[in-house]
């Protein structure tokens, strides 16, 4: 029985984590989580905090990325996705591949038509003439709403209504995928401030903290995320990663060979790991958890740097 489960589940080799996925689409890891919390992306495997993802999702995930990176943001790509299909965004992602992207009009090709917003059938022309045709004289520009003016208007101003929880970890995102990360981190500490306490907004506080470069104050937000939630694998792993580039290496090791006690097969654990035990001396044990990293993680975008440190 218990053989037939293993079987049946999958396992976590040839998948990627929230943090593989954000390195191979070249997105915040932010923006992941944004389009796992909103049904985009769909986890394949979880254990606990922990989310794996296989190479259907990844493929989901590069046309999500290649909408962000034409200048969407991540809630214009929600709203858009949402007309597309009945089903919503979530549906819409999942037929990516029949999706058509004009500026910043998407449509989606279904039943032999191409449909635009709300269902409505876009003429021949629209796909046809794209190719070298030039705009309309009197058109105006797309007006785009940056990030940092969402958010003195969303969180500063008094006259507005106050953001929802769902409105803030959404401006975060967006505000972070552009690399506004005080911006970001304001609206993080708001949710924190309206909502109370939560281990999820504290670690994607602790996150965007630590990719900002200040270390100490993300490294005290992990702390308070296991303080939170003593089984959160991956504040575990970051504060590890933090703790040894702040020169603690003992510390770190605890940490990462804790979450390996708690999730063996957590390969951006082993990753990790081995990066600190090399810099500590201990090249036998870092070439042992490179080779577990790669057995785990075989098409990890960080495999190839691990074989060649290996030979």
């Amino acid at each position: 029985m218990a053989a037939a489960r293993e079987h049946d589940e999958p396992g976590v080799r040839r998948l990627y984590t929230v943090a593989m996925m954000a390195d191979v689409l070249g997105v915040a890891p932010a923006a992941v989580r944004h389009w796992v919390r909103g049904g985009l992306l769909v986890a394949t495997k979880r254990a606990g905090a922990l989310e794996w993802f296989d190479f259907q999702q990844l493929v989901v995930g590069r046309a999500l990325a290649r909408l962000l990176a034409g200048g969407l943001s991540l809630r214009e790509i929600d709203a858009k996705l949402a007309g597309l299909v009945p089903g919503g965004a979530g549906e819409a992602a999942r037929h990516s591949s029949r999706i058509v992207v004009d500026g910043r009009r998407l449509s989606i090709h279904r039943g032999g038509r191409l449909l635009g917003s709300g269902g409505q059938m876009q003429f021949g022309f629209y796909t046809d003439g794209l190719r070298g045709a030039a705009p309309p004289h009197d058109a105006e520009p797309p007006q785009i709403v940056r990030p940092r003016d969402v958010a003195a208007e969303g969180i500063a101003s008094e006259s507005l209504d106050q953001p929802t929880g769902t409105e803030l970890l959404d401006l975060a995102a967006d505000l972070e995928a552009t690399g506004e990360f005080i911006e970001a981190a304001e609206a993080l500490r708001a949710f924190l401030q309206a909502e109370g306490q939560s281990h999820q907004v504290m670690f994607m506080l602790a996150e965007l903290l630590y990719r900002s470069g200040d270390l100490t104050a993300a490294r005290e937000r992990y702390y308070a995320v296991l303080e939170l939630d003593a089984d959160h694998v991956e504040a575990r792993t970051s504060l590890g990663c933090v703790l040894a580039e702040l020169g603690d290496h003992e510390l770190a090791l605890a940490a990462l060979e804790g979450v390996l006690r708690q999730e063996p097969d957590y390969a951006d654990a082993h990753w990790h790991l081995a990066g600190v035990l090399y810099d500590c001396g201990r090249r036998t044990e870092s070439r042992r958890h490179l080779r577990m990293f790669l057995a785990l993680a075989p098409e990890s975008p960080w495999a190839t740097i691990a074989r060649e440190r290996l030979t």
